[in-house]
């Protein structure tokens, strides 16, 4: 392995963070081009071992893994240079993207485009379950696990963090391997002090806040502190328990607002739990306008990817340990089948609400699963989702020129049956 100097780590670093659009299968694939097949920074092996441990954590796991690169190659400098270049461009896109559409959402052409764009993107939630379920759906416990956890979420509105915790457990108890597995010793670690350096980042402004009596402000960072904590599986996985708090609970934004914020981040380069920046600017707009809008969006960002650095800081030194435990695995094993079931509620989630304007909930006492209008049904809709599933699974057009493409279909069709 070579230490590049901090000048090419950057450059390289920055390069990857343009270029990450697509999710986190194809942001992976150009971290592994640019720091295994193009230049011996990281071997296979260590790449490989980052990223099983990279999904083990809550969060952006394709972040993540930039910022143990980085780590890798030149520590605690190296790995905050790559994580921030990593997540910074697709931030200031977004600012600019909330910007613009709480400015100018409202206006009919902005609405018919924005219906372009959620037909792609439920297309896209249906291609990670697809994805998704063909990697995870190894043996008929798995299976099991997806489908109860479809069921709890849809029919019993259950907690996203309880499912997580359950699965994780159930994961651990049956783990098979050998359990007497050697790694190479943890790199030198100052862990009490990076813990308890990143825990007081973390929590700082949110305690800033709370002693201002911006308590608004407050209640943001603390929920996406929560968040942060249980984003297993990525931001598909975690979205309908934001939008359940967001929409149902806290009032923040509606149902549309947060579908058209997905609509939004799959536009920008970065992670997709970018989405993050929406909901916290969207949810200081409604309440105050727009300086609370810049300040809920940059407190919701800092809340969502300090506690990155902090994961990966602390448990960097210990990965190639880690990556032999076969109780860990067996967890992400079993989390992963549950986010399946996750991203199946998610994509009936969104599709009943790109489908039909209209939408309610059985009254069914605990049991209330979501439910159409039937006379609410939105035929254009439905065209412009086939149409991007043509474009998605026929022609294979990459996704920021899909989403283009598709934004334009759907300002066309507004302005025809305008």
């Amino acid at each position: 392995m070579n230490t590049p100097s901090l000048r090419e780590l950057t450059r390289v670093f920055a390069r990857i963070g343009v270029m990450s659009f697509g999710g986190p299968a194809a942001q992976i694939a150009v971290m592994h081009r640019e720091l295994v097949d193009d230049r011996p920074w990281l071997s296979e092996q260590q790449f490989l071992n980052a990223l099983s441990f990279c999904m083990l954590l809550p969060g952006p796991e394709a972040m993540q893994l930039c910022t143990y690169a980085g780590w890798r190659l030149r520590g605690v400098t190296g790995g905050l240079i790559a994580g921030l270049l990593f997540t910074l461009p697709g931030a200031l896109v977004m600012l600019a993207l909330v910007w613009a559409y709480a400015t100018w959402g409202a206006l009919p052409l902005a609405e018919a485009l924005f219906l372009g764009i959620k037909a792609t993107v439920a297309i896209v939630v249906l291609q990670a379950l697809l994805r998704l379920s063909g990697k995870a759906l190894k043996s008929r416990d798995r299976y099991v696990l997806a489908v109860l956890s479809f069921g709890a979420l849809f029919a019993l509105n259950a907690p996203f963090p309880l499912i997580i915790a359950l699965a994780a457990t159930y994961g651990a108890l049956t783990a098979t391997g050998d359990h007497s597995a050697t790694a190479a010793p943890p790199l030198k670690a100052r862990t009490p002090r990076t813990i308890a350096l990143w825990l007081g980042l973390w929590w700082a402004p949110i305690a800033t806040a709370w002693a201002l009596g911006a308590d608004t402000l407050a209640a943001i960072g603390l929920f996406f502190s929560k968040l942060a904590v249980v984003t297993f599986g990525g931001a598909y996985a975690v979205l309908a328990y934001m939008t359940q708090e967001v929409v149902e609970t806290n009032h923040w934004l509606t149902t549309p607002q947060m579908m058209d914020g997905l609509g939004l981040a799959e536009t920008t380069p970065g992670p997709l739990i970018l989405v993050t920046e929406f909901v916290g600017f969207m949810a200081g707009h409604n309440a105050a306008g727009p300086g609370l809008a810049l300040a809920a969006a940059a407190l919701t960002l800092w809340v969502t990817f300090v506690p990155c650095f902090l994961w990966i800081f602390t448990a960097a030194p210990y990965v190639e340990w880690i990556s032999t435990r076969p109780r860990l695995t067996g967890a992400l094993s079993a989390i992963t089948a549950a986010v399946v079931g996750v991203i199946a509620n998610l994509s009936l989630w969104f599709a009943l609400h790109v489908f039909f304007d209209q939408v309610t909930r059985a009254d069914l006492g605990p049991l209330s699963p979501a439910w159409p209008i039937w006379s609410s049904f939105n035929a254009p809709a439905l065209g412009l989702a086939v149409m991007a599933a043509y474009l998605l699974l026929r022609l294979r057009l990459s996704l920021p020129l899909a989403l283009v493409f598709m934004a334009a279909a759907g300002a066309g069709l507004g302005v025809m049956t305008g």
